[in-house]
This record gives C-alpha cells, sequence and structure tokens, in this order.
C-alpha cells in the first residue's frame, strides 16, 4: 500500500476507527481501493484504444474550433 498522498504526496496514516487513510499534509481521505486505483492508474501503461481515444477527441476539438490553418 503507497504512503504517500496520490494529491499532494504527503505522509498518510491509517485510522482503524474509520478504517480509511487519511493525509498528514492535505485532509484528504482514501480507502484502500482509492489508493489501489490511484496507484493502477498512475503506473498503467496508456494503451493503444487510450492513444486513439485521446487523438480522436483532440481532432475533435480541432475541427469544432473552426481554425483550419494548422
Amino acid at each position: 500500500m503507497p504512503s504517500y498522498c496520490l494529491e499532494c504526496g504527503g505522509e498518510l496514516k491509517y485510522d482503524p476507527a474509520i478504517k480509511q487513510y487519511s493525509c498528514k499534509s492535505c485532509g484528504l481521505t482514501f480507502s484502500s481501493q482509492d489508493l489501489l486505483k490511484g496507484r493502477d492508474q498512475m503506473v498503467r501503461p496508456e494503451t493503444d484504444d487510450d492513444a486513439k481515444k485521446r487523438r480522436h477527441k483532440e481532432y475533435l476539438k480541432w475541427w469544432l474550433s473552426g481554425d483550419k490553418s494548422k
């Protein structure tokens, strides 16, 4: 389990009363599942599908902006 906050990088402390980790710096609380998801998102490489969706969104944004000089 990561011992640092996903938002600010501060130290996390487990609180058994609420069964969550709380950040000593910013005060955010995380469940074990939140920390696992956050770690997976930070480590997970971009897949081909993700890259394709991102390029599609960028193209649509460009097309709808009306700036066709690029």
